[in-house]
């Protein structure tokens, strides 16, 4: 932990941190990894620094870190000793956030060809029509909220001054 910081607060943070993400649907290894590169000061550490840090095998890491990059959550980057450092930033967010609209709009595609195959005058199908009708809806205004939010990400606190 960096100097100047009650380490008992900040193990206390990242318990609740790890908590709110696993109770958000993220594995409990996934939500420590996210939360150890939320804590750190680069927001980026290797693979062999998250195990040490976790005190868990190598292999434990990596497959939290597959799960993470298939959510957009991670970002991987070469260093200069060649080895691959995962990454938490905030483009991260708009990223996630992005790519969980695209798949709302796979969901409304196939509601509305399981209302087609239904028929018009089925009761499933304009269930499955008033679905994609909503999930429409709000895929379209999470994208145009995020786009609109984007600035916000980029214009994070001063913590230049501690």
């Amino acid at each position: 932990r960096p100097p100047g910081r009650d380490s008992e607060a900040v193990e206390e943070y990242e318990e609740t941190l790890t908590t709110v993400l696993i109770a958000s649907g993220v594995s409990r290894m996934s939500a420590r990894v996210l939360t150890c590169l939320f804590v750190t000061d680069s927001g980026s550490l290797t693979a062999a620094e998250l195990a040490r840090r976790m005190q868990v095998s190598p292999a434990s890491v990596s497959k939290a870190i597959a799960f993470l990059e298939s959510q957009s959550l991670v970002r991987r980057e070469r260093d200069e000793r060649r080895r691959d450092r995962y990454i938490v930033d905030d483009e991260l967010f708009y990223q996630a956030t992005i790519a969980s609209a695209r798949a709302n709009d796979q969901l409304v595609a196939v509601a509305r060809q399981g209302a087609a195959v239904l028929g018009a005058d089925s009761l499933a199908a304009a269930r499955l029509e008033n679905v994609a009708r909503f999930l429409d809806f709000i895929s379209e205004s999470i994208t145009r909220a995020a786009d609109q939010a984007r600035a916000v990400l980029r214009s994070g606190p001063d913590v230049s001054g501690r």
